[in-house]
């Protein structure tokens, strides 16, 4: 996790993230927020037993959107880092060997980087854990096509990393039109036994019929969520291990107050909910908990 020094609203990013929103404050009051923010949730973490290693931000460049890592990262069981290509331009300058660095400082195994990000030069994109939503046991990787997903690198990755591929395009309403939403991460959570997932924002009958069926083919019990539960963020969740190996679904103050007793009883049959209020990130920002962590599956060299 990385600690904001310069968030604020992202102009860039604001062109196709429709869940930004300009709170109208100065930017020093709005970081301000966001590392209030920040520290609470790292340390509701941290009481669960959830290991989380946090990076400094760059005091010295301009990198309002830096909080959410898992957009430029993914790091994998065999040892692998991968870098992707950003949409926006001043978020390519949060990709630094320095994380790499710190990683191994605390242990952690770099085998090989592979690198994605030559595919800027021709104005393709695939946002990290944003636009890929893995199911690492089953080798899958679910993925909404966007401005910000492109097919041939999803295609790529999955050769690379030896995933299956499950495409489709989910949308949402914005101004009485059906846009693409622009990253999966944000309409579909992916945890060991269960899926929850907006099948309202898949228009295409085939698509969505596909990607339940990927679903199920693995045992996930499916949770579905409403756009209105999207825009606060309870599809931008993720599973992760707490003390004594606990099984724990992260997710926003808003996510957890949208979701109904019924959802709330499904997911409790698997694992408890850990929630902590991040507004402004989320207001601002435009994403939630889960692309506030990029979650490391690297092994240690005492493993």
């Amino acid at each position: 996790m990385v600690r904001p020094i310069h968030f604020r609203m992202n102009e860039q990013t604001a062109v196709n993230n429709y869940f930004q929103e300009d709170l109208h404050l100065k930017n020093s009051i709005v970081n301000a927020r966001a590392q209030e923010e920040f520290d609470v949730f790292v340390e509701k973490l941290r009481t669960f037993g959830v290991q989380v290693i946090i990076a400094p931000d760059m005091e010295n460049l301009d990198a309002p959107d830096a909080v959410f890592p898992n957009n430029w990262i993914s790091l994998h069981e065999n040892g692998d880092i991968a870098i992707y290509p950003m949409f926006a331009e001043n978020r390519r300058i949060e990709r630094r060997e320095s994380i790499f660095e710190l990683l191994e400082t605390k242990g952690f195994v770099i085998n090989n980087i592979v690198d994605y990000t030559a595919a800027e030069n021709d104005n393709l994109f695939l946002e990290g854990t944003g636009s890929l939503a893995l199911d690492r046991q089953n080798r899958k990787v679910y993925c909404a096509l966007s401005p910000r997903a492109d097919e041939e690198l999803l295609i790529e990755f999955c050769e690379d990393f030896e995933y299956t591929p499950i495409v489709f395009t989910a949308y949402q309403t914005v101004d009485s039109q059906r846009l693409p939403i622009y990253h999966t991460n944000v309409m579909m959570c992916l945890a060991e036994t269960f899926a929850i997932i907006c099948l309202d924002c898949i228009d295409n009958k085939k698509e969505r019929k596909n990607v339940l069926k990927q679903l199920k083919e693995d045992g996930k019990e499916i949770i579905a969520i409403t756009e209105e539960q999207v825009a606060h963020f309870a599809g931008n969740m993720l599973q992760v291990i707490g003390a004594d190996n606990k099984r724990l679904l992260v997710m926003s103050e808003a996510a957890h107050k949208s979701l109904t007793e019924k959802q709330l009883h499904t997911i409790h049959k698997h694992c408890e909910i850990l929630s902590s209020p991040i507004d402004t990130i989320e207001t601002c920002g435009g994403g939630s908990a889960r692309c506030m962590m990029a979650e490391v599956f690297l092994s240690k060299e005492s493993d």
